[in-house]
């Protein structure tokens, strides 16, 4: 934001800079005679006008819109102006006076302008100057409230993304503590090998997935090593497929864990102890997207099984919103004969 705010600001005084430039250019060129020559006394009639327009301009700029109308006093802002314009009017015709000459008779025009007539010509560009320095306040006090609305939202966002992964990683490490666990009592052998496959899961949780994103092909490997660690779990009448369709050593960047609680929730409803079941996982990467889909047997686990609480869905969501909204589709279904659960999150890259 920093950098944001010392770029418009540069600007703004290369602006200012030119534009002034150019203003004060044409009393110059109004002063030139035929020889090149400057005549010094006709630039002192033509700049008095701009060197006024200036001085009311950075007068509102610097003081009287930041100090008083953007305090919302409007009625004291508006007087002061008003007694200014007056004060520089009187000033611009004293000093005409004082430093012109009258045009000899035999050019003076059948019915020249009224002095009346520069007054209002002089109070009309006045009041121009002073409308133009609010509308560039204005304009770059909107900037500069963008801005920091934007920062405000952003520092906000990532505040709850944190608070999201803070939440996610213990549901995550509780679920597969309880596969653990369940499988102790079945199989010891298994259950240490299922202890270091969690060791390189938790290294990613805890170290790897601290950034907003991490690169494709490492969330591929990890995903992998958990349905590595589910597989020593189940027994042998579970079919468990993968299908990952990436380019090699993709650093594509994805949102971390955001596709491994739909694949716990397929080894939690996809698996039955009895009838054969299977659980297909795909994540294909394309040109402007990455998908990842799931398809598996349904068997909702029953009123008893306390393997896990739907927190992990509703994280997805919230996460999903945050990181790519309107760049994201989640779509959930079931087949027709209520058989097949599937799952679908395409992300727009």
């Amino acid at each position: 934001m920093n950098t944001t705010k010392h770029s418009y600001k540069f600007l703004e005084i290369c602006t200012h800079v030119f534009c002034w430039i150019l203003f004060f250019g044409f009393p110059v060129i109004m002063s030139q005679s035929e020889n090149g020559s400057i005549d010094w006394k006709a630039f002192m009639k033509f700049v008095i006008v701009p060197t006024s327009l200036f001085t009311i301009f950075y007068i509102n700029y610097f003081l009287l819109i930041p100090k008083i109308l953007f305090n919302d006093h409007k009625r004291k802002f508006l007087i002061i102006n008003v007694l200014i314009i007056i004060v520089f009017s009187i000033a611009i015709r004293w000093w005409n006076e004082m430093h012109l000459q009258p045009p000899p008779p035999e050019i003076i025009r059948h019915n020249p302008p009224s002095r009346y007539m520069f007054m209002i010509r002089d109070t009309a560009s006045m009041i121009f100057s002073v409308g133009l320095s609010v509308a560039i306040r204005l304009s770059i006090r909107w900037n500069e409230t963008e801005l920091a609305r934007r920062e405000a939202v952003k520092s906000m966002t990532e505040a709850e993304l944190k608070n999201l992964r803070n939440q996610l990683n213990p549901h995550f490490l509780l679920n597969t503590l309880n596969n653990i666990y369940a499988l102790i009592a079945i199989d010891t052998d298994k259950a240490q090998e299922a202890v270091q496959e969690l060791s390189k899961l938790l290294r990613y949780v805890l170290y790897d997935n601290q950034s907003m994103y991490v690169p494709l092909k490492k969330e591929v490997e990890f995903i992998n090593n958990y349905i590595e660690l589910m597989r020593i779990r189940v027994s042998d009448n579970v079919n468990v497929e993968t299908h990952f369709n990436i380019k090699e050593n993709s650093q594509t960047p994805v949102a971390p864990l955001i596709f491994i609680s739909l694949i716990e929730n397929a080894f939690k409803h996809g698996i039955s102890p009895t009838n054969k079941s299977f659980i297909k996982i795909n994540i294909e990467e394309n040109k402007n997207s990455i998908i990842c889909t799931i398809q598996n047997s349904n068997h909702p686990k029953t009123t008893t099984d306390k393997s896990g609480s739907g927190i992990g869905l509703e994280q997805v969501r919230k996460r999903l919103n945050l990181l790519y909204p309107e760049r994201h589709e989640w779509k959930c279904w079931l087949s027709d004969n209520d058989r097949v659960y599937n799952s679908s999150i395409t992300l727009k890259i």
